[in-house]
């Protein structure tokens, strides 16, 4: 019975709430637009009916870059901007204190500091962030838009918004300063990152933007130093999505469209740009 209830349970959410997915429509067209969670559990499936529904109906899926595509993945150009060539390594690029904090919190995961340090402060805040996501049991084989990619192959056009290539150009450009300081907050959330990420989850589910503004938001609100990297991760990349979100809608079809869910909320997030141009945005 308890399944039963459950289960019954997942039913009323799924026909009652809202998701984390958008229809925008033109006069010419629709393009439904999904928030994803990169890290995703076993239990947030299975998805929303109305998003395997906007799916059925698309012509083409739009990903920010196809993560299933690693051929695309220039791995020299990657060794390029995310190590240290020779014997250079990060005590040479941050200060005494980010290092001894480095070495202090990765203790626990079992990796050799040497490895580490070879790593460039924007990588290895990425690397250490997809560690202690797995450790807590999300995976980036469960992230929603690996999801739809798979199911998309041989079946959907794929398009990419960006590109692997392009956000790797983007994080690695960074001046050691910024990525120091990227750096130093990744350290600093680690111990309450699973936290972070269930209530991502939770808004998620719920289609629940305030919530998920108020997370995606919090490190830059806590720290206002954050806000020139925030500007570029986040805002300038709305911008130039929301561009090409409109050149879909200019086309005859139907188009379904996964971005990371932090770019759809607030007030500078591609809902509310594709608002103010004057389209029909429905969240659904």
């Amino acid at each position: 019975t308890l399944l039963r209830s459950s289960a019954v349970r997942q039913e009323t959410l799924s026909s009652s709430q809202e998701s984390f997915l958008w229809r925008i429509q033109s006069k010419a067209n629709t393009v439904y637009v999904l928030g994803s969670l990169h890290y995703s559990k076993k239990e947030s499936y299975p998805l929303h009916e109305n998003i395997e529904k906007a799916f059925g109906e698309s012509e083409v899926l739009v990903v920010e870059a196809d993560v299933n595509d690693m051929k695309k993945l220039d791995i020299q150009k990657l060794a390029e901007r995310a190590l240290y060539p020779g014997s250079d390594t990060l005590e040479k690029h941050v200060s005494p204190e980010t290092y001894e904090r480095l070495v202090k919190e990765t203790k626990g995961l079992g990796i050799p500091t040497e490895l580490l340090v070879k790593q460039k402060p924007w990588f290895l805040a990425m690397t250490l962030a997809a560690l202690e996501s797995l450790k807590s049991g999300f995976d980036p084989n469960l992230g929603i838009d690996k999801y739809f990619l798979s199911k998309a192959e041989g079946r959907k056009k794929i398009l990419e918004l960006e590109s692997l290539d392009y956000q790797l150009d983007l994080l690695s450009s960074f001046s050691d300063k910024d990525q120091e300081l990227l750096l130093l907050y990744t350290l600093k959330d680690l111990r309450i990152l699973d936290q972070e990420l269930e209530q991502l989850t939770r808004a998620w589910t719920s289609g629940d933007t305030t919530s998920m503004e108020s997370i995606v938001t919090r490190s830059v609100s806590e720290d206002k130093r954050l806000s020139p990297i925030f500007e570029k991760i986040i805002y300038d990349r709305n911008t130039k999505m929301a561009s090409r979100i409109e050149d879909f809608l200019r086309t005859g079809a139907t188009y379904f469209v996964i971005v990371g869910a932090g770019h759809l909320v607030g007030d500078r997030g591609i809902v509310e740009i594709l608002k103010r141009k004057g389209y029909l945005v429905e969240q659904l």
